[in-house]
């Protein structure tokens, strides 16, 4: 029922930034919870993070913890992972994915609505 749809990707050099963007079709999108995974060739897609409904709760997996910061604005219907200091390691597809509720929030097969994705690769 909700249709999404990524934006922002593209190639940087090792330190580099890029903001990624996942706009919804639907207002209904303002109450599901926002998530971003990545998936490189050959790796099973992992969680990158995820925001609340309301954005008053935000996880960052480990690998992007302080480099990279998950944002929403509702009234747009569209969700941010802006990503800096970015290193080779974090070149992937990039997914943004929606869902109702919060548990079991870090798993891809919970989430109901998915983009189609887009790349980011780091250079260098």
């Amino acid at each position: 029922q909700v249709q999404l749809v990524e934006s922002g990707g593209g190639s940087v050099q090792t330190g580099g930034s890029l903001r990624l963007s996942c706009a919804a079709d639907r207002r209904t999108f303002s109450s599901y919870t926002g998530g971003w995974f990545r998936q490189a060739p050959g790796k099973e897609r992992e969680f990158v993070a995820a925001i609340s409904w309301n954005g008053g709760i935000r996880d960052y997996a480990d690998s992007v913890k302080g480099r990279s910061t998950i944002s929403r604005d509702n009234g747009r219907n569209t969700v941010y992972l802006q990503m800096n200091s970015l290193k080779p390691e974090d070149t992937a597809v990039y997914y943004c994915a929606a869902r109702a509720g919060w548990s079991n929030f870090k798993f891809a097969y919970e989430y109901s609505y998915w983009g189609q994705g887009t790349q980011v690769t780091v250079s260098s």
